[in-house]
């Protein structure tokens, strides 16, 4: 019996071992990435915001005074997809009733307002613009080059007369966008304004002008057009705040859109410039739109047309900027 119950030290069964060592490789393992897995899960539920437009609406409308500027922010981003509206029918009037009863609110809920008002879609509901419209004399600037671009984004032929008294401002960013918005407008083809903002004291006023009148076949802006073309010249005029970590190229910008523009004008005295900037420019953006203005001034006979993008904004010497189909964003102060 003592035979019976002597064993060697350390040498366990492995049907007594096997258990343990799944525990201790496998299962406990197991258990921790599941838990890990389960916080991740639940702090992201807590940061996730899915609600809809109409609970943004709500929101904005009956939320705190923290909580409405964010909710209508967050609209505004949502109304740049079209299924929004088309789900939501009752949302525009909803969003009309919000931007007027925000007159004597914070400024900020009513310029996202007005972003969201300038992506409903076209046509646009006549009550839309008429909102928009009233509100060109609003007191805060930011607000005014919001409600500027939403009319030139619904192209509101009514909003002419007004944009127009507008260019009046002493505010540099105001003029800018409203020759921006006049291009954008087809009606705003024959103003005088964009003839009068080529001489505009402000550069960027100056180049959004020469790109407003391409966009409507006139080329009373060629001499500014070649001005964007130049690299070394825009180096000395442009004046933006760059952020260290973010790769910008604010004279680039303007030379894309000089190229869009001599594109658009099919103007073959500009070929030349165009061709050196597509074989030497240190940016390839820029080279890339050169080549591309290329295939339409070397096919000048085919009839060949390239249209200058919506938001063709040129944006220098300003610290807002606006939202594009090319950047996520708003026009911020």
């Amino acid at each position: 019996m003592d035979k019976l119950d002597e064993r060697e030290p350390g040498t366990e069964s492995p049907k007594v071992t096997a258990p343990a060592l799944a525990a201790q490789f496998f299962l406990i393992p197991l258990a921790v990435v599941a838990v890990t897995a389960l916080f991740y899960l639940g702090f992201r539920t807590l940061l996730t915001d899915e609600r809809t437009a109409q609970e943004y609406l709500t929101e904005i409308r009956l939320g705190g005074a923290n909580r409405r500027w964010p909710a209508a922010y967050e609209l505004s981003r949502l109304m740049a997809d079209p299924e929004i509206e088309k789900t939501n029918p009752s949302l525009v009037t909803g969003l009309i009733e919000a931007f007027e009863e925000s007159t004597d609110d914070d400024p900020m809920v009513r310029r996202y307002l007005a972003l969201a008002l300038g992506r409903v879609n076209v046509p646009a509901s006549p009550k839309v613009i008429d909102a928009l419209i009233k509100a060109l004399d609003d007191t805060d600037s930011e607000t005014q080059i919001n409600v500027i671009w939403a009319l030139g984004s619904l192209q509101a032929e009514s909003a002419v007369a007004g944009l127009e008294q507008l260019y009046k401002s002493s505010d540099s960013g105001i003029r800018k966008m409203v020759v921006y918005a006049l291009g954008a407008i087809p009606a705003g083809s024959n103003t005088s304004v964009l003839e009068t903002a080529l001489a505009d004291v402000a550069n960027d006023v100056r180049w959004n002008a020469a790109v407003a009148l391409a966009r409507h076949g006139r080329a009373e802006g060629l001499s500014v057009i070649r001005e964007m073309l130049d690299r070394e010249y825009l180096t000395q005029s442009v004046e933006a705040n760059v952020q260290a970590d973010v790769d910008t190229d604010p004279v680039g910008e303007v030379m894309i859109s000089g190229l869009q523009a001599a594109a658009v004008l099919q103007e073959s005295s500009l070929r030349g410039r165009v061709e050196e900037i597509s074989l030497s420019d240190r940016s390839m953006r820029v080279r890339q739109a050169a080549l591309d203005a290329l295939k339409v001034l070397g096919d000048k006979a085919s009839g060949l047309r390239l249209e200058v993008p919506e938001a063709g904004v040129i944006i220098a010497n300003s610290n807002w900027r606006i939202c594009s189909a090319r950047q996520e964003g708003s026009i911020n102060g």
